[in-house]
């Protein structure tokens, strides 16, 4: 899988302007209980039972260094490829944030991207 930033948030139905240029490209976060927690709760390496629940980022997803302004993000998509792909999951980013070329890599810190399935 593949976390990428938007400055226009997409829909359900796709859309949005991902970030481009000045460096930006998605990081990759292997499917993996290493990479994901279990259902069972936030940090968790046990696999999940069940068909729904909620899931987070074991380790902070850390984006390349911005060589340009990337401008204000403010939501972020799963994809299933590095380019183009499927966008499976999207959120808005609160509080927003401005990414300027002089800025340090952008995070996502550890616990903080949740992804709920019914």
């Amino acid at each position: 899988m593949y976390v990428g930033l938007y400055t226009t948030a997409p829909t359900d139905a796709g859309g949005g302007v991902e970030v481009s240029g000045g460096n930006y490209s998605r990081v990759a976060v292997a499917s993996s209980l290493a990479n994901w927690a279990g259902t069972q709760g936030a940090g968790t390496t046990v696999a999940s039972t069940g068909t729904g629940g909620q899931t987070s980022n074991n380790g902070v997803i850390t984006f390349p260094a911005p060589s340009g302004a990337w401008g204000l993000i403010v939501a972020l998509g799963i994809f299933d490829a590095v380019s183009a792909g499927n966008l499976l999951y999207w959120g808005l980013v609160t509080p927003n944030k401005t990414v300027n070329a002089s800025d340090p890599a952008p995070t996502i810190a550890a616990g903080t991207l949740t992804i709920t399935e019914d």
